[in-house]
């Protein structure tokens, strides 16, 4: 998926521009209300899902009047409103320009990750959801919760279940052990512990054992990917 980044401010955009990386995304950034509004009519004119972090202080053109631009050229691409303005009045009148979120600065990465990926769910018309997942001959039933790869049945823990779950929710991209720790089993989980790469370990022998071309893959030193590659 692509984020498109619209802030002027340096040290935040490369913030963000470098953690959404890091978590697999696409990154454009723009430095100006225009530029902004520019990269926004280009990827609505694309198959590519976007989602849009708008800066409310913007040389050129101002956040909220891009927000409003967009959408009065009906253009659904979701967006949330970057800015240190935390009154109630600011965050309505964004809201009432056609924003779809607001955080307020300064933010932890953490809930401007939980927020993009709700957006991103949302998306610009929401579609039903899916109840499989199939990539190859790996199929996930998750109104069953039960995996097959082949037709033949996989005997999955609820943890391996979940784990499955996130990675085929995103063939493709890169979850680094971190965000695998905090969507599998909580925030709570001590971030030394190992548990990650066992429980990927224990998956990878189910769903991969005696296969020529096998699905997960390690990226060494950031994390695993789930993917067909041939």
């Amino acid at each position: 998926m692509n984020v498109l980044v619209v802030e002027d401010e340096e040290r935040i955009s490369s913030f963000i521009e470098r953690g959404l990386r890091a978590e697999g995304y696409r990154i454009q950034v723009a430095r100006t209300g225009p530029e902004g509004l520019a990269l926004a009519r280009e990827s609505s004119n694309s198959n590519v899902a976007t989602v849009m972090l708008l800066d409310v202080m913007l040389p050129g053109m101002n956040g909220l009047e891009v927000c409003q631009t967009l959408r009065a050229a009906k253009i659904q691409t979701p967006i949330l409103m970057l800015t240190a303005l935390g009154s109630l009045e600011d965050r309505v009148t964004g809201l009432r320009m056609g924003a779809d979120d607001y955080l307020i600065k300064p933010f932890e990465f953490e809930e401007l990750l939980a927020r993009i990926e709700a957006l991103a769910r949302r998306g610009p018309e929401q579609a039903p959801p899916r109840t499989r997942r199939v990539i190859d001959h790996l199929e996930l039933d998750l109104g069953m919760m039960r995996a097959t790869r082949g037709g033949v049945p996989i005997e999955l823990t609820a943890k391996e279940l979940a784990l499955l779950e996130l990675f085929m929710s995103a063939p493709g991209r890169l979850f680094s052990r971190e965000r695998i720790l905090a969507s599998v089993w909580g925030s709570n989980e001590d971030p030394l512990t190992n548990i990650v790469d066992v429980y990927v370990g224990r998956l990878r022998a189910k769903i991969d054992s005696g296969r020529e071309h096998p699905l997960i893959h390690t990226v060494r030193g950031l994390g695993y990917r789930l993917e067909l590659v041939k």
